[in-house]
């Protein structure tokens, strides 16, 4: 299998098969696809679209691509949410408290600024003192004894996504909608939460800018989270 092979099928419009995809994701966190080779496929979905097979495909190997967090041990139920994002989003800021406040745990891995909007870590790194980079054990040890955690990607979790995520932002394509849906659910599913709220936003300053998009988006990730018991 050749890596240039996926992106001319991608390319010419062509459905990739489910071995293809995870052989795709596998080598480019292991470094044998070169950044200039995911772009072209980058750019080739974001023109010619994913099936809900591809992207839940997509999602599930870079949930494989690194490990994941089984959180059923520390917390016996843990929520998550997530924002498909737009300028001026701040959701996370006041929903994480205020779920923690009612009692019910809650432990999300956010993005960094991605395309023209800000990161949920970008403005939390304002405040002095802030810690994003919580290891895997330490959002373990948090999300048992606070009920309550805020964190970026650690590097063992989803480490495709993560290579992916930095990669659309300087390719210009970011508003890829089974790039975000696949994204998005990859986090959440790795991060191991049981119930997932998603925040789908829709209009100017966002990367959906229709409400059939943000539907359309919004039916994709719930199609991934059924297909994938959460």
């Amino acid at each position: 299998m050749r890596i240039v092979d996926l992106i001319i099928k991608k390319r010419d419009k062509g459905e990739l098969s489910t071995e293809e995809i995870q052989y795709f994701i596998s080598a480019y966190t292991r470094g044998e696809v070169k950044d200039y080779q995911a772009s072209a496929w980058a750019m080739a979905v974001l023109l010619n679209g994913m099936t809900p097979r591809e992207t839940t495909d997509l999602t599930l190997a870079m949930v494989n691509s690194g490990d994941k967090l089984d959180l059923s041990g520390v917390v016996e139920i843990a929520v998550d949410k997530h924002s498909s994002g737009g300028v001026g989003d701040k959701t996370s800021l006041v929903v994480l408290p205020a779920v923690a406040a009612c009692g019910l745990p809650i432990g999300k891995m956010s993005g960094r600024g991605l395309g023209f909007s800000g990161g949920t870590l970008d403005k939390m790194e304002s405040i002095p003192g802030f810690r994003a980079d919580l290891s895997t054990q330490e959002f373990l040890e948090q999300l048992g004894d606070v009920g309550m955690v805020l964190t970026g990607q650690t590097g063992d979790l989803a480490p495709a996504d993560g290579k992916l995520y930095a990669l659309r932002d300087v390719t210009g394509t970011v508003p890829s909608l089974p790039l975000i849906a696949s994204s998005i659910m990859s986090k959440k599913i790795a991060a191991g939460a049981q119930r997932i709220v998603l925040d789908v936003k829709t209009g100017v300053g966002t990367f959906m800018h229709t409400l059939e998009e943000a539907r359309t988006l919004a039916e994709t990730m719930v199609e991934i989270a059924r297909m994938t018991g959460r």
